[in-house]
């Protein structure tokens, strides 16, 4: 049977703009980047500013080469180079942080049609890009106020760790993961404003919780399943970049369903896998399937069977 064509949500006009939601998102990450050079040092501070120079650049010369539009002041690559940023150690080479940005804003972002068009997040796929090609540099967070493992690393390796020290961030680890509280106060800078809701996030945390719970071997221990929360960037991937508008399902079900498949992902990454971390991974793991979950869980028109639906294609 023939049937509608249904554009996607949202059908109502609304004011906001992309650039005021990047603002906003901008505006939320900065405790998380404040407390990281507070935490690591002025040199974080020069990291982050190669990686949004970098990203907005690439964005604004592929598209003279191109001959499109330059969009840089919708603030998306700005977005990106951040994101980045808050996700690299602080000792990593200028030149490397650079490259990432270019990777994430040429080939994730723009090669696939630009802002919209990206199948995955362009700052997680270079942050992997940089982790397969540059392995060293991206797992050394050793600087001159600490040395050592991370605390994932250390509790994966069976040792004790200071989970007060993961909560409010004095731990080694990338550049914005490491305070869990700056995180949260982001997040609810993006929640009160309605910029993202809770419905992955939520998902997210929750079926990460009960993996945790049921498969690490500790049981329900509040300690060690707080340290698993606060530490490894899981706050920063479940409600900055998990939530992603064009990376993200459509619908609130396949919301949902996508943030259990992240708990999951990340549970068994950080587990069974050789790392101790994980959220990078499962994210854009989950990024590559959201396809199936938007054809799966799409609302079906009033007055059409779900059966039906399904056989007039997607």
């Amino acid at each position: 049977m023939s049937l509608p064509k249904v554009s996607s949500n949202p059908h109502i006009r609304s004011g906001a703009t992309t650039q005021l939601i990047m603002f906003t998102v901008v505006l939320s990450l900065l405790p998380a980047l404040g407390y990281g050079i507070y935490n690591f040092g002025i040199r974080a501070l020069l990291v982050t500013g190669v990686c949004i120079l970098s990203a907005v650049l690439s964005e604004a010369l592929f598209a003279v080469i191109v001959k499109k539009k330059v969009r840089i002041s919708d603030l998306s690559a700005c977005v990106t180079g951040l994101l980045l940023a808050l996700n690299l150690p602080v000792s990593i080479p200028l030149w490397q942080a650079a490259l990432g940005s270019v990777f994430a804003i040429v080939v994730v972002k723009e090669l696939f049609g630009g802002l919209g068009k990206n199948f995955m997040n362009p700052a997680l796929a270079a942050r992997c890009f940089l982790l397969i090609s540059f392995p060293v540099a991206m797992t050394d967070f050793s600087t001159d106020a600490y040395t050592g493992a991370t605390p994932l690393a250390l509790l994966k390796a069976g040792e004790a760790v200071d989970i007060k020290a993961m909560i409010f961030g004095n731990i080694p680890g990338t550049i914005g993961e490491t305070s869990a509280v700056m995180l949260l106060l982001g997040a609810c800078i993006l929640l009160l404003t309605g910029v993202i809701d809770l419905y992955i996030p939520a998902s997210y945390i929750l079926s990460f919780s009960l993996f945790i719970v049921f498969f690490s071997g500790h049981g329900v221990d509040p300690a060690y399943l707080t340290a698993q929360l606060a530490g490894g960037g899981l706050m920063l991937g479940a409600f900055f970049m998990a939530t992603d508008y064009v990376t993200r399902p459509v619908s609130k079900k396949g919301q949902v369903v996508f943030g259990i498949f992240l708990g999951i992902m990340t549970g068994l990454f950080r587990l069974f896998g050789a790392s101790a971390e994980g959220v990078s991974y499962a994210i854009i793991l989950g990024n590559c399937i959201v396809p199936l979950i938007d054809k799966l869980t799409v609302p079906v028109p009033f007055g059409i069977k779900p059966s039906d639906f399904r056989k007039g294609g997607r």
